[in-house]
Formats: structure tokens, C-alpha cells, sequence
């Protein structure tokens, strides 16, 4: 479990074939700041981006860690394909203080960034989330954008989606990958938690699916 406070931000210093075909996935190479990886052992998880990652090689002297992402996980996240910033979280441990909000680290869907502008001393993001995600949004609730846990401040449904637009103060765009976004960028979203479970208890009847379309679990 995360909590979307973002601890450190990397880069996708390399992207390796795990095979030959479409059906292998890729073995990324990340490095991180100085002394990130002083408490992290094989086997950790790390959140990238969003997605819950498990450390599979450490560098220390480097400075840093190896995984390998699937192919499936691929096909349902973004920015895990090429090189470039990546926001990290390390899991969440019992004693910690949870300064964001219950993440799994699961990407349900993949929005597209829609506006990422300077507004007075703040930043406007907005993002189109899929359709099938828009029941889940709503006013000051929580939502995970590449991992980082953020408040909506709007929510419009469109026939192409769901636009919903959050407030950045400058710590959030000075200390995590997000100020790197552009319009047409991807990002990887994860739901509140406890909306999921809401949705579930009230529309659940026999037969039918509350799951959305989109989602699935992104950890390797």
C-alpha cells in the first residue's frame, strides 16, 4: 500500500526487451536520488509512476534498482515504456503517517492531460479520465495522477469522458515529475479506494460488473 506522497523523483535511465514478441515486457532500469535506495531490498515494492513495481536488482553505488514490467501492465499504464522522470514511492510501512490518502498502486485507467498552466502562484491540471471512470470522481474528492495523491476541485462529464481539473501548489510541481506535463500527456490514474467499495455496495446486483473497463492491476 502507498499513500501518494511522492518520496523521490527517478528516471527511466533504460528499457529492455524481456523478448521478442509483443507478448514479453520490458526490464527498466531507474535511478534515483542519493541514498534512496539505502533502506530499499529485492523484493520491495516501489510505486512508479503509480505502479506498484517490484525491485528485482539494487545498485547502491549506482544508485540504481532494476524491475520488469509485463506486458499486460504495459498495455494498461503509460510512461513506463520509454525513458524520462518518474515519480517513486516506497510501500507504505505500519508506522507511517498517511499524508495522502489509501493508494494501492493499481492503474485503473489512463487519462490524457487536457491543460497543465500557471494560475497566479498555483498550477491548473486538468485531465480527461475515461468514461467508465467518471462515477468515481466527485468534488474535493481524492484522486492518484502518476502516483501522486491530489484533490479535484472540478468535475465535468463529457460524451469523451470525464474532465477533472485540481489545483497545484508549487511544492507539488517543484518535487514531483508532474511538472513535466504538457497537454496530451498520459498519465496513469488511479481511484479512491473507498469510492471503489462505495460503487461496489450500492450498485451491486446478481450478474452484474462494477469493475471499469479500463482498470487493471499494473503491479509486476
Amino acid at each position: 500500500m502507498f499513500t501518494g506522497i511522492i518520496t523521490g523523483v527517478g528516471r527511466i535511465s533504460a528499457v529492455d526487451a524481456l523478448g521478442s514478441s509483443l507478448s514479453h515486457g520490458k526490464r527498466l532500469t531507474v535511478s534515483c536520488p542519493p541514498h534512496y535506495l539505502d533502506d530499499v531490498g529485492i523484493g520491495d515494492s516501489i510505486a512508479i509512476n503509480g505502479a506498484c513495481m517490484t525491485a528485482t536488482r539494487i545498485d547502491p553505488s549506482a544508485g540504481t534498482f532494476a524491475l520488469d514490467v509485463s506486458a499486460e501492465s504495459l498495455d494498461k499504464t503509460a510512461g513506463l515504456d520509454q525513458p524520462g522522470p518518474v515519480n517513486l514511492e516506497k510501500a507504505l510501512r505500519a508506522q507511517d503517517r498517511l499524508g495522502g490518502h489509501i493508494v494501492s498502486g493499481h492503474v485503473d485507467g489512463v487519462g490524457t492531460v487536457r491543460r497543465m498552466e500557471e494560475v497566479g502562484e498555483s498550477w491548473e491540471l486538468r485531465v480527461l479520465a475515461p468514461q467508465a471512470l467518471g462515477r468515481f470522481m466527485a468534488f474535493k474528492g481524492s484522486i492518484t495522477v502518476n502516483g501522486v495523491s491530489l484533490t479535484v476541485n472540478q468535475v465535468r462529464d463529457l460524451a469523451e469522458g470525464c474532465e477533472i481539473s485540481i489545483n497545484l501548489i508549487p511544492h507539488t510541481v517543484h518535487n514531483t515529475a508532474l511538472g513535466a506535463l504538457t497537454a496530451g500527456t498520459r498519465v496513469n490514474l488511479e481511484i479512491d479506494l473507498i469510492a471503489r467499495y462505495v460503487e461496489r455496495m450500492l450498485g451491486a446486483r446478481p450478474g452484474a460488473s462494477t469493475l471499469a473497463p479500463a482498470a487493471a492491476g499494473a503491479s509486476a
